[in-house]
């Protein structure tokens, strides 16, 4: 038997990059999964993609509405949400003197807002049904330290290991293990803005970012996002029962704590 076998896992921004791995994975512990995305169209093809253990749900964690309305529409396909994955996220990066109030607001609405507000909603649930869930909540090494160009979102993902551990102890009185997972430096496809944003700020030639950052990784590279499923699934698994309000770094050892 896998270790997910009879669960159903909601996982936000899961058409592509991390979220999609997570899926991916989900399905082979035996679990079914809700690819949930604002990219409903791109959903729709991971789902394809993953056969008939996957739904697609178009997912705007900045709505309330939409939060609710995708959820009811999980339970009326699976009939249960037993694991949450909040990984929708936004990256974003500017110097200080740069920073607008309107990015700014954009950012902790979906990083912040949107796990916390997703979160609430499928914990109502996991409430009611009275078996207890676990909820999975994406940090980041950038939640662990500021970074001078990188302020907003250090602190959106500050916010998130804060609320996870009050999360967590609220929660746990309900069998609901809130804990989150803090990667480091991930590839995939928002690198390439990522590099261009470094370039321009830092003076540096394209692609040499990426470079450095891979090769200051202790473990000798970047991260890709296959790294981060193996804690994934033990997180979501009767394995971590007694963990509770705790954010694992899964980073190549750039940061211990």
């Amino acid at each position: 038997m896998t270790r997910l076998t009879g669960k159903t896992a909601l996982i936000t921004g899961a058409a592509r990059g991390i979220g999609r791995a997570f899926a991916e994975r989900y399905i082979r512990e035996g679990a079914r999964v809700i690819i949930a995305d604002i990219d409903a169209e791109r959903a729709a093809q991971t789902a394809e993609a993953l056969g008939d253990q996957a739904m697609a749900l178009r997912m705007d964690v900045t709505d309330q509405a939409s939060i609710d309305a995708g959820i009811q529409a999980a339970l009326a396909r699976f009939g249960q949400i037993d694991i949450l994955i909040n990984n929708a996220a936004l990256f974003t990066a500017a110097p200080i003197a740069d920073i607008t109030r309107q990015d700014y607001a954009r950012v902790f609405d979906i990083n912040v807002a949107g796990t916390l507000f997703t979160l609430q909603a499928v914990a109502k649930h996991m409430i009611a049904r009275g078996e207890g869930g676990k909820i999975i909540n994406m940090a980041s090494q950038a939640g662990r330290r500021g970074e001078a160009l990188v302020a907003v979102y250090c602190a959106t993902k500050a916010a998130v290991i804060s609320l996870t551990q009050s999360a967590g102890l609220d929660l746990i009185k309900h069998g609901i293990n809130v804990n989150a997972i803090a990667p480091g430096v991930v590839d995939g496809e928002h690198w390439d803005g990522v590099d261009a944003f470094f370039a321009k700020h830092e003076n540096k030639a394209p692609g040499q970012k990426k470079r450095e950052v891979g090769e200051a990784v202790p473990f000798g590279r970047m991260g890709v996002a296959e790294d981060l499923t193996g804690m994934a699934v033990f997180l979501a698994s009767s394995e971590a029962d007694y963990i509770v309000a705790q954010t694992y770094n899964v980073d190549g050892g750039q940061w211990m704590s």
